[in-house]
């Protein structure tokens, strides 16, 4: 499956649960239905999976996680906040880098129309 195809898949649940729950409620909300959705599809999905990092040949287990990773391809980081700023895109960037994943979701359910908060991250290394 493309990382097109799987990102797809991922946009259409999460604008169901914008749909069914609507905006202003805290980020693990919406992450523990996007997670309940993402289920049911045929997507390959890692939940809050450890990430480490590797400084200097060493790996450090600093206690990062990715909310979510489909296929082990699609980096998918939620927020709800007021508005998607730099340091969240620099945020996902750096677990994309480090996951050796080329494209990435920020979505931001925080907002009246979803697809306004849905940010496609492409890496190109």
């Amino acid at each position: 499956m493309t990382e097109n195809e799987i990102t797809e898949q991922i946009i259409g649940c999460a604008i169901k649960v914008h749909r069914a729950i609507g905006p202003g409620l805290l980020e693990s909300a919406y992450e523990e239905c996007l997670y309940y959705e993402l289920r049911k599809t045929t997507l390959e999905i890692d939940r809050q999976k450890p990430l480490p990092l590797i400084y200097e040949d060493v790996k450090l287990d600093c206690g990062y996680r990715l909310d979510f990773m489909a296929n082990k391809k699609v980096i998918i980081e939620i927020k709800s906040v007021d508005s998607i700023n730099d340091i969240h895109l620099a945020q996902i960037l750096t677990y994309m880098r480090l996951s050796n994943c080329k494209v990435g979701l920020l979505i931001n359910f925080n907002v009246v129309k979803l697809t306004n908060g849905i940010k496609r991250v492409v890496n190109n290394y």
